[in-house]
């Protein structure tokens, strides 16, 4: 309908982030240049739009960085190594644990679910929203959705009260950076189960296939197709649900293990296009629904 608005969740990845960034999700931050470029290019479109930010880095950075300053006088400063750390720990610390204690994976999940949360005031409790999921952000989002879906399974209930909060209003699924294949191979493949279709509390015009779109940057090593990881992911490709899309990032000059690759995203043209798009592409559904 005409004046609905549109919920943009971005969340970050390893390396997308400088400094504690704040809990405040309506303060850009790590996203802040794209929003920006973004919200140049829809115009008056833009008024429509309710961008919001999941920052979780904090829970893990000060650790991180104290563990740096032990080491700097037997490693010296290296950037790549700083990478690495928080490459490697951030994906190792994030995962379910049963010992009891407050789980860095509950503590993340946490942060999305108070930003879906302010979303409600923002947009109404089934107002349509847009992820966009870069790194291991992806990852945390395919969770967060697959843990509620599981719980409605296993429950026959949904455990909020609104269609926005239960992860069923979800207009679109941007990944880049992705590296969910990598968390994969812990599984058989046969027996991996992705998440459901998001999105089936929205009208049906508002409904736009593919829903997943997956980008990644061939030299990015930490990004990685969807489609080959699983059957099941190979499936949603040939159903159009999902789409892999190979991309070229502006930055030529970046070496292929060089992590500013994995960061460069945010504001290269060849990303913004097509979130701007898939925007532009909802709102013309929404005063089209015929289309």
């Amino acid at each position: 309908m005409p004046g609905q608005k549109l919920g943009v969740v971005v969340i970050h990845g390893v390396w997308s982030q400088a400094g504690d960034l704040p809990i405040d999700s309506k303060v850009p931050s790590f996203s802040k240049g794209m929003a920006k470029r973004v919200i140049r290019k829809l115009g008056k479109r833009a008024e429509d739009i309710v961008w919001r930010e999941v920052s979780w880095a904090d829970i893990l950075q000060r650790r991180q960085r104290e563990y740096l300053d032990l080491i700097r006088d037997k490693t010296g400063h290296d950037p790549a190594r700083a990478f690495m750390l928080s490459a490697l720990s951030d994906a190792a610390s994030y995962r379910k644990v049963t010992d009891g204690s407050a789980a860095i994976y509950e503590q993340i999940h946490n942060r999305v679910e108070l930003t879906m949360r302010s979303l409600v005031a923002e947009i109404g409790p089934d107002g349509p929203i847009l992820i966009l999921a870069h790194s291991l952000g992806s990852h945390i989002m395919s969770n967060y959705m697959y843990d509620l879906q599981h719980f409605a399974r296993i429950t026959g209930e949904q455990r909020f009260e609104t269609g926005l909060e239960n992860m069923q209003t979800v207009a679109g699924f941007m990944t880049f950076g992705c590296n969910i294949p990598v968390f994969l191979f812990a599984h058989r493949r046969d027996s991996i189960v992705p998440i459901d279709y998001p999105g089936a509390g929205l009208p049906d015009h508002q409904q736009i296939a593919p829903w997943w779109q997956n980008f990644y940057d061939k030299q990015d090593v930490l990004a990685y197709p969807m489609g080959p990881s699983a059957p099941c992911y190979s499936k949603m490709v040939a159903d159009r649900h999902l789409r892999d899309v190979p991309m070229h990032l502006g930055t030529t000059e970046v070496a292929q293990w060089d992590p500013m690759r994995h960061g460069a995203y945010w504001d290269d043209p060849e990303m913004i296009a097509p979130v701007v798009h898939y925007i532009n592409k909802f709102f013309d559904a929404r005063l089209s629904p015929s289309l």
